[in-house]
């Protein structure tokens, strides 16, 4: 298949380049550093090993790009409202998008922006950054968890997963709610505290009263998400979840990446959107709602 990648950054650029190293034809969307991938190329540096795509095919303007059948976003979703503009060049009539983005509630939204395009949401088990131009910076995991929203093609969702396996990405299908809520589990506590309490994963995790409190927040994401309706998002999951954590690289994830380097923090899908649906079945998040208002106060403080 042809696919497309707007967001060229840690998540987009590493999933995007293992599709082309694997010898399928790969669009990159490029901004600040088209320049420097234009001269020197996309290196990815990873423990499954090191690359390097040495002319990847490469666009300052979506306007240029060809019409694809499989577009990765991996774009903030702080800068979704771009999307009006960026997607409907890459797009025909049985496109599917697959939006590799943090949060609750942004396929929805998409949806509204194109209704009848082909949706369905790309969950990243991941520890990847991109600190420099041109270098995709993989250090841990890289699993991928496909829900289907909108795609009526089941068999387009299969030579998806086919070809990510054969790009040796470790890829399966997930109900929707499912995939979305399970990857909550991790990201609406880590996401926030390592931003709130300026640190890394590992430090979390070796102070007892930090990583009680992790377990506590993961446990209101499992109620919640059983609130809904959700099913195999429970305890179990939240503490394999914590081994997981336990067993990578001190790690920065994108919320602290993003205030690390002044950039608007994803707080509208990652807390506001699950804390509202949560309030709403009836089975609040306390723990996250304070962690919410704590990262609204420091956002605001940053930019006033």
């Amino acid at each position: 298949m042809k696919y497309g990648v707007i967001g060229t950054g840690a998540i987009g650029g590493y999933y995007g380049a293992r599709l082309a190293h694997s010898g399928q034809e790969v669009h990159f969307l490029l901004h600040s550093d088209y320049e420097h991938v234009r001269q020197h190329g996309l290196r990815v540096l990873s423990p499954q090993g090191n690359f390097h795509l040495s002319q990847p095919h490469i666009y300052k303007d979506a306007r240029d790009m060809p019409q694809c059948d499989v577009v990765l976003v991996g774009l903030k979703t702080t800068n979704n409202h771009l999307l009006a503009q960026l997607l409907p060049p890459l797009l025909h009539s049985r496109t599917l998008v697959l939006l590799i983005q943090n949060g609750i509630g942004v396929e929805a939204d998409v949806q509204q922006m194109f209704p009848g395009l082909w949706l369905a949401a790309g969950l990243a088990f991941i520890c990847s950054a991109k600190t420099e131009p041109g270098v995709v910076n993989h250090q841990f995991y890289g699993s991928l968890n496909i829900g289907n929203y909108s795609c009526t093609d089941s068999k387009l969702i299969d030579q998806l997963l086919d070809e990510l396996h054969a790009a040796d990405i470790e890829a399966k299908s997930l109900e929707y709610e499912k995939a979305r809520w399970r990857k909550a589990v991790w990201n609406m506590p880590y996401n926030g505290m390592t931003v709130a309490l300026n640190c890394q994963t590992r430090d979390l995790m070796t102070q007892p009263d930090s990583r009680r409190l992790i377990y506590e927040q993961m446990l209101e994401v499992c109620n919640a998400a059983t609130a809904l309706g959700v099913q195999g998002v429970d305890e179990a999951f939240a503490q394999k979840m914590m081994q997981m954590t336990d067993d990578m690289v001190p790690y920065s994830p994108s919320m602290r990446l993003d205030w690390d380097f002044h950039r608007p923090m994803e707080i509208q899908y990652l807390y506001t959107r699950p804390l509202q649906m949560a309030r709403q079945a009836g089975c609040p998040m306390p723990r996250l709602e304070m962690l919410e208002a704590e990262l609204r106060f420091m956002e605001a403080q940053k930019t006033s």
